[in-house]
């Protein structure tokens, strides 16, 4: 099945003030979800025991943290979290929306 990135399918898990997520529901043992950041918002930052994450960036610029660590991210950058690292997501944009797709294994748990 193939998807893009702006409409990859599925169902809506979270819709508030600072963000949209989209879970793609095709998929038996990973789990591909868009997010929608709304300027000036940031994702509540988490950890997942046992699971590893990968996000990519698609529109808008933004900055996230992997650990200890801080850094820009902007379109086509791919982001490797570690299984339990903590990590946040900033929009810094004052207009434009940040939008990035995340793969993890397993069932959504956060």
């Amino acid at each position: 099945m193939k998807v893009n990135t702006d409409d990859i399918s599925g169902k809506i898990v979270k819709n508030n003030g600072t963000y949209i997520v989209i879970d793609n529901t095709s998929l038996q043992g990973l789990v591909v979800s868009k997010t929608i950041l709304h300027p000036n918002k940031e994702t509540t930052g988490h950890t997942h025991p046992g699971q590893e994450e990968v996000y990519q960036f698609v529109h808008g610029r933004g900055v996230m943290m992997v650990a200890d660590e801080t850094f820009p991210v902007r379109p086509g950058d791919v982001v490797l979290i570690p299984d339990g690292a903590f990590h946040k997501v900033f929009n810094d944009s004052s207009c434009e929306d940040l939008t990035f797709v995340c793969v993890f294994d397993g069932k959504r748990n956060h």
